[in-house]
């Protein structure tokens, strides 16, 4: 099966790279903001947008008018055009909110390019990038044999990354008999029927004071200043460790689910929801449990397993297992183990709502 795959890879530019770099920010983000303004306001004034076709045609004019243009990846300058087309098609199938102009003051930036004529390509410790020539990066793993794009990215701290999206053929993995529920828990991050029990890292409660501490002094700073900077760098490294830390946990915690079973049930959550609960909404943020169920999903396809989903009323917590009386008892989240007065059986409760969301996922 041909998937694409996008690799994702630190960067180390020269300082005349750099330079480049940041012109090409620079070129894209005002060919966006100046087609969106065009969309705009031909919106505003026939009720119809414009399609990607009929702006891809005004930039050559774009180009001509503004020499500057010129120096930089004219593929780059197209997807930026693409962009704005795509933002609205978004919009209209109501995903997203509208498309917005970009900032140069915001610190995330990011140019789309795409493979033409062998100007995207790897060898040993260097990639070679439009405009840029060979840039060292770190190869840390291998990449697909067929490059699509090349998406240059500069994270909040100032790091500078590469992501590569690969045509690449993906086999399946050898079947199996296992099928296990998974339950998405506070105190633990999952429970599974099969009595694996996987505790949350919870890196944000690991970082929280040290955090806490440099957004302090960033608030004290004269904002824009020397020192402000540096704060605001500090600030956006714990972030990054923070999320790195938690893709790191997710990722690994998905493949071994995914290698080992063959069908998995999950309860469908409604996390917009669970974060209205103030008292909790800190921990369920921190477990980015939508992204673990879309890390399910995806990986699913690719491996050729089973994702089924618990109906997210049923009573997954509440039902005895063995025989299904219902204890209304249970809803109360301090009971973490009860006794069934049908049956008698001794439930833990994630452990059991866990068999339950095997046996009512479809």
């Amino acid at each position: 099966m041909l998937i694409h795959k996008a690799y994702k890879y630190r960067i180390y530019p020269s300082k005349e790279q750099q330079t480049l770099i940041h012109q090409m920010f620079g070129c894209c983000r005002f060919v966006f903001n100046h087609f969106l303004g065009k969309w705009n306001d031909t919106y505003a004034a026939t009720g119809k947008g414009l399609s990607y076709n009929k702006c891809a045609t005004q930039l050559p004019a774009l180009k001509t008018s503004f020499e500057w243009l010129k120096e930089v990846d004219s593929i780059a300058l197209q997807s930026a055009v693409k962009h704005v087309a795509d933002s609205f098609n978004r919009f209209f199938k109501k995903q997203t909110q509208a498309p917005r102009f970009k900032s140069r003051k915001n610190p995330i930036q990011s140019y789309t390019t795409k493979y033409t004529n062998g100007n995207i390509a790897i060898q040993g410790n260097q990639v070679k990038l439009p405009k840029l020539g060979w840039v060292r990066f770190a190869n840390s793993r291998t990449c697909g044999e067929r490059i699509l794009s090349a998406t240059v990215r500069r994270n909040a701290a100032g790091k500078y990354f590469v992501s590569l999206v690969c045509e690449v053929e993906q086999q399946s993995l050898p079947p199996t008999d296992k099928h296990i529920g998974i339950d998405l828990g506070l105190k633990e991050f999952a429970v599974c029927s099969d009595g694996l029990r996987v505790a949350s890292p919870k890196p944000f409660r690991k970082y929280e004071k040290k955090l806490a501490f440099w957004q302090r002094r960033m608030s004290r700073r004269t904002k824009g200043g020397t020192n402000w900077h540096k704060a605001k760098i500090k600030v956006a490294r714990i972030h990054e460790k923070i999320a790195n830390i938690r893709q790191d946990f997710l990722h690994q915690l998905s493949t071994r689910l995914i290698r080992e079973n063959q069908t998995i049930s999950i309860e469908s959550l409604r996390v917009a929801n669970m974060l209205k609960n103030h008292k909790l909404a800190k921990f369920i943020a921190d477990a980015s449990r939508s992204e673990f169920v879309r890390q399910l999903n995806y990986k699913s396809g690719w491996y050729g397993r089973i994702i089924k989903v618990a109906d997210t009323f049923a009573p997954t917590s509440q039902m005895c297992h063995v025989c299904g009386f219902v204890n209304p008892a249970v809803k109360q989240l301090s009971v973490r183990q009860w006794s069934c007065p049908s049956c008698g059986g001794l439930h833990d409760r994630d452990e059991n709502a866990a068999r339950n969301i095997e046996k009512l996922a479809v």
